[in-house]
């Protein structure tokens, strides 16, 4: 990840970069303090601008243009706020994204951090200095032809406020959000012959850094624990499965920890049940659920939370080889129960069956929340705009729905039932991996159902999400990091402290 912004925080005093950026409200209103570094020709170079151009202020639009003669700065960047009506609906993360889209490459930018209304809250401006980092993420170490020269300078981004020790003390937490999120992306981006299982152990391991508890199991003890399930799935592949285990100690006393699990196939060619070469090379994200797992114990570490959190990312690659996983077979999960393989491109449940019953049985956590870019039935459903949920719990579910609103990584929940359950019974053995097209989503949320028991537990089904993603105002990446964000929200809402 190139690092492409400098983002302080100074007082409202002393503005003397080479842009200068307003909010304005849909009446083209700024902050008092605003208006008086606009001064009367500011007032009416703006008044002409927005006519000519038809900007109305509509939330996070924008508008460069020259400074007047003698202003102190180049240009201004006018970026809309939309009416005071609906204040309580302005995303400020958003608005972070969308001023860090007019910046230039190489230029310092003072940013009045107020609105037209008054002052902004610590917690809002460090929202802002989130969007602004997120929106300035690119993965790009692979690329060897030099970009233009101003593109290669990183830009620079003053938050301009009247208390600036309330703000840099809220933007410590959300920075290492930020980096959180960033370390998930730079995961789902890295190419498949890079990011291997042990590649991708070897990186979760450098959170020990932070003071993350690391625990990384080889094929030789996942044999010696029981995880057929999850070595049937990389048996074909001459790259060794690992399950990492991380743990956040951040209370004292021995309270439960919460539990977040992630599927990580490096690669999945779908096995002998081969995928359609066209767009096969997205698979190298079919490990989004582990890249999250990963980016969220980042920053839960780094911002110190208070919580004690344990994640564990299952991590194999799925090959056709002479060895690999048949069709036919049946193979015995962690839990005991007996699975057989209808399509070994049903594999992400075979890992996530085998890591959910360890993560349950092992560390006995107040809730479990797996992650997994598990089923195209999903996209059909939902498309990329929310993600998936399943749960066995109304208050997990509701939490977690609560904090997509809040973090606009939305989730909608999906059923499950008895009806569905009957559809993954087999003739062969307790259950069959795959049960056709039909409520495709759900009947993997099933099978995942049947390796939790009794314990609070919620599946985010994240494949229309976690890669390809929609381009967005904090997000130009093919790899959103998406799930950090509100996972680190509902940790912070309800279980902390």
């Amino acid at each position: 990840m190139s690092q492409r912004l400098k983002l302080e925080v100074k007082a409202l005093n002393a503005i003397a970069g080479e842009d200068l950026v307003i909010l304005l409200s849909d009446k083209l209103t700024p902050a008092k303090a605003a208006d008086e570094w606009l001064g009367e020709g500011g007032r009416s170079l703006v008044a002409r601008a927005a006519a000519t151009e038809r900007f109305k202020g509509k939330a996070l639009s924008g508008l460069t243009v020259l400074a007047p003669d003698g202003a102190g700065y180049e240009r201004l960047i006018l970026i809309g706020t939309g009416p005071a009506a609906e204040r309580d609906k302005l995303d400020f993360a958003l608005l972070g994204g969308a001023i860090a889209g007019r910046l230039g490459h190489g230029r310092s930018a003072d940013i009045i951090a107020a609105l037209p209304e008054g002052e902004l809250a610590a917690a809002e401006v460090a929202e802002i200095g989130l969007g602004l980092r997120l929106r300035t993420y690119a993965f790009e170490q692979y690329k060897t032809k030099s970009r233009e020269a101003e593109q290669a300078e990183p830009k620079t981004a003053i938050l301009r406020v009247p208390d600036p020790s309330a703000v840099k003390k809220a933007l410590k937490a959300r920075e290492a959000i930020a980096a959180g999120v960033e370390l998930a992306r730079d995961l789902v981006n890295e190419p498949p012959n890079v990011l291997h299982p042990e590649e991708f152990a070897d990186r979760a391991a450098r959170l020990e850094k932070l003071g993350v508890e690391i625990e990384i199991l080889d094929e030789k003890q996942l044999k010696k624990i029981g995880m057929r399930a999850l070595l049937g799935v990389g048996q074909g592949s001459r790259r060794e499965s690992r399950v990492v285990v991380m743990r956040w100690n951040g209370v004292k006393g021995g309270a439960k920890p919460v539990a977040f699990v992630g599927k990580g196939v490096t690669f999945d060619t779908g096995g002998i049940s081969i995928k359609p070469a066209g767009g096969m090379e997205d698979m190298k994200g079919d490990m989004a659920g582990a890249a999250c797992v990963t980016g969220l114990m980042h920053a839960l570490a780094a911002r110190k939370a208070k919580v004690n959190a344990v994640g564990v990312i299952g991590l194999v690659e799925n090959m056709p080889d002479g060895n690999a996983q048949r069709p036919g077979d049946i193979v015995t999960s962690l839990s005991g129960q007996t699975i057989e393989i209808i399509n070994t491109d049903a594999e992400g449940r075979l890992v996530l069956a085998d890591v959910l019953w360890y993560t349950q049985e092992r560390f006995k956590p107040g809730f479990m929340v797996n992650l997994a870019t598990l089923t195209g039935a999903i996209l059909v459903a939902l498309a990329q705009e929310h993600a998936g949920l399943f749960s066995n719990s109304d208050e997990l579910a509701e939490r977690l729905a609560a904090a997509g609103k809040a973090t606009g990584e939305t989730v909608w929940r999906m059923p499950l039932g008895p009806a569905y359950d009957k559809m993954i019974d087999s003739k062969f053995a307790d259950m069959k991996n795959a049960a056709g097209r039909h409520g495709g989503s759900i009947t993997a949320a099933q099978f995942l159902q049947r390796h939790v028991n009794d314990t609070p537990w919620a599946h985010l089904d994240i494949a229309g999400t976690g890669m390809g993603s929609l381009t967005s105002e904090i997000n130009r990446s093919w790899a959103s990091g998406w799930g950090v964000r509100l996972l680190d929200r509902l940790v912070a809402d309800h279980y902390e402290g």
